[in-house]
């Protein structure tokens, strides 16, 4: 197949292109830069543009990109640019494969199970309604703006993604070194759900999604078994062999991390109920074999450099 994808430089976006091509698929990649190399593709998510031309051949497009919800600290003006980026990116992208006489087949757009909001204890499945706040908010708009691939007849996917667990980047790459220093602990309580999912899985799990002809709408990409923050901390001190025992007042979260602690000591207890029932199987069904897969991916990382 010939994929589009978005967000190809960041953790899944870098791991997809890398499997797509390791099984023989042809991959565009859309940038925000004049293309310097044949794979790639100019778009411009603020402006609206992409240059429709590169998607008229493809099979399918995977819509990864947008701003890292916890890579600063909450402001007007950064909150503004986690909206934004996705809803005006998801946007073009929709707008512009419903524009093309012979549009990709399907659309795989990004989500997040930030959907749901805090739902305590409860199990959160594809059917659960959305949160308040910021975060079920953007989620909400964030979905809405592939109206126009699903209006066009695309089957148009949306993947809430859970925490990604990795030994090399996102939230779990700043977590992996306090741990191995003995400085890892429960984020307040530690009694929140966290919905986590090995990279492997999820990389997998979006290769499911395009091949899939029967899946459309919300999909949570998710392990099988969310697991407590305080079930993390003492799986990460497992694995690694290390002491947990410096935890983080809430207090302090939200002195630090602001209106971003809500989210951090907010609880996503989501089940990937579509996509088992799909017949999708699980590489990694329990948080340990998640950590445990990561840190041979580290390994393999630091391996290939």
């Amino acid at each position: 197949m010939r994929i589009a994808v978005t967000g190809s430089t960041g953790l899944i976006g870098k791991a997809l292109v890398r499997s797509l091509r390791a099984d023989g698929h042809e991959v565009v990649r859309l940038v925000r830069r004049p293309p310097a190399a044949p794979d790639e593709l100019t778009w411009d998510p603020k402006r609206g543009y992409v240059a429709e031309p590169g998607l008229a051949d493809c099979d399918a497009v995977v819509h990864l990109a947008g701003a890292g919800i916890g890579d600063h600290r909450w402001t007007d003006a950064y909150k503004k640019e986690i909206r934004d980026s996705r809803v005006l990116g998801t946007r073009t992208i929709a707008e512009a494969i419903a524009s093309l006489p012979d549009p990709p087949r399907v659309l795989v757009s990004a989500s997040g199970v930030g959907y749901y909001g805090d739902g305590g204890d409860r199990v959160l499945d594809e059917e659960s309604p959305a949160g308040t706040g910021f975060l079920p908010t953007v989620c909400a708009e964030w979905e809405a703006a592939t109206a126009p691939a699903a209006a066009a007849g695309v089957r148009t996917v949306l993947a809430r993604n859970g925490l990604v667990v990795s030994g090399s980047g996102g939230a779990w790459g700043r977590m992996w070194p306090l741990f191995r220093l003995g400085l890892g602990g429960r984020l307040g309580g530690g009694r929140q759900y966290w919905s986590w999912i090995s990279l492997r899985d999820h990389i997998a799990a979006l290769r499911f999604l395009i091949e899939d002809s029967a899946l459309a709408g919300p999909v949570n990409l998710t392990g099988p078994l969310p697991a407590t923050n305080r079930e993390v901390t003492e799986a990460m001190g497992h694995v690694l062999h290390r002491p947990t025992v410096c935890a983080v007042p809430e207090f302090a979260l939200r002195l630090v991390l602001g209106e971003l602690a809500q989210d951090v000591l907010g609880s996503q207890r989501a089940v990937p109920k579509r996509l088992v029932a799909a017949g999708f199987a699980f590489a990694d069904g329990t948080i340990e074999s998640a950590l445990r897969a990561a840190l041979d991916e580290n390994a393999a990382e630091h391996s290939r450099r």
